[in-house]
């Protein structure tokens, strides 16, 4: 095995002195040196294949070069793409991610592995556990310690967040469903204590509303939580109290999967008697029979974009001058889950 090209490595071969290597190979000051200098540093970088020594970097910068990232539920796919982009971005920056899973029903246990990321020493947090009213985002935000909420936030949060629009996506089934012909809509809700629960509830009553559909209680059902089992349990009571219903909106595909077993064993079909639709558009969803009909939320960006504002105020060495919202805007996938009404 070779040993590590060195810094000093690059500049002999640049014919540039240490210091000026090191700042044309950083990102944060190479705008300081001259651009011509830069290209004949990178040039040789790239021919010696020299690669940043993180542990050096960290000890001069007083960081350990990692940085936390808790989610809520490691077995929902929908994580993995926000995981990848987070990753990627991070990267760039020679920092790595350590990934915690926690759950987020019990504050307690979120507030366990946070302190273990702090403990740890990580330079900052990626944050996917929050819930509407979360005394651990005031927490964090009162100890100034860097984060930010990705894919759900809190109610008045002090913390910046990176979000899909789940008003525009609620928007986009309802109104393809009502273009099939659909006016008795069901919505199997998420947990009203998530912001993805509450807002995508509330945007259902939004749009049905401003369609001319009419919807009342009976038509909606809160799941305990976003798996297949309570989206199961929910359908079956909607289905159960209102049988006349021809559409479910699900609040996530995990749902959506569990409301397809409660209208088949109705001795009903989904997509021509029951049409069903989805949020998030994970992967494999068109090998259901039939496909699944999803709102699809670009997650990978939504990691990138959390990875590269938590850079951000780590660059800077604050937090921003206020908390940013940033809302991804999403897409329906149209597929043989949401024929149009019998």
């Amino acid at each position: 095995m070779t040993d590590r090209i060195t810094l000093k490595e690059v500049a002999e071969a640049a014919g540039v002195h240490m210091s000026t290597a090191s700042r044309a190979l950083n990102e944060e000051t190479r705008d300081v040196v001259n651009a011509e200098t830069v290209a004949r540093v990178l040039k040789a970088a790239r021919k010696l294949g020299y690669t940043p020594n993180p542990l050096a970097r960290g000890l001069r910068t007083n960081r350990t070069m990692t940085v936390g990232m808790i989610i809520p539920d490691i077995e929902n796919p929908l994580f993995g793409p926000i995981i990848a982009g987070a990753e990627a971005r991070l990267g760039k920056d020679g920092y790595s991610l350590l990934i915690a899973d926690a759950d987020v029903k019990d504050s307690a246990s979120v507030a366990r592995v946070i302190e273990t990321l702090i403990e740890r020493r990580t330079d900052g947090l990626i944050v996917a556990t929050s819930a509407r009213k979360d005394p651990i985002v005031a927490d964090l935000a009162k100890r100034d310690i860097p984060a930010v909420l990705v894919n759900r936030t809190a109610d008045s949060s002090p913390l910046p967040s990176i979000v899909g629009d789940d008003h525009a996506g609620i928007g986009l089934v309802v109104q393809h469903l009502v273009d099939q012909g659909h006016t008795r809509i069901g919505h199997v809700s998420g947990p009203h204590t998530m912001s993805t629960g509450h807002g995508r509830y509330q945007a259902f009553l939004s749009w049905t509303q401003s369609l001319g559909i009419e919807v009342d209680p009976s038509a909606i059902e809160e799941s305990e939580w976003y798996r297949v089992e309570a989206g199961l349990a929910s359908a079956e009571a909607l289905l159960k109290r209102r049988p006349d219903i021809t559409a479910i909106v699900c609040a996530n595909d995990l749902l959506a999967m569990g409301a397809y077993r409660a209208v088949r064993q109705r001795g009903l079909t989904v997509g021509s008697d029951v049409a069903i639709t989805g949020y998030n558009d994970i992967p494999l969803l068109d090998l259901l029979e039939p496909p699944l009909t999803s709102v699809r939320v670009p997650y990978r960006q939504m990691g990138t974009e959390a990875a590269g504002l938590l850079m951000a105020m780590l660059s800077s060495g604050s937090g921003q001058d206020g908390p940013i919202s940033m809302r991804l805007a999403p897409t329906l996938s149209v597929r043989g889950s949401s024929g149009p009404r019998a």
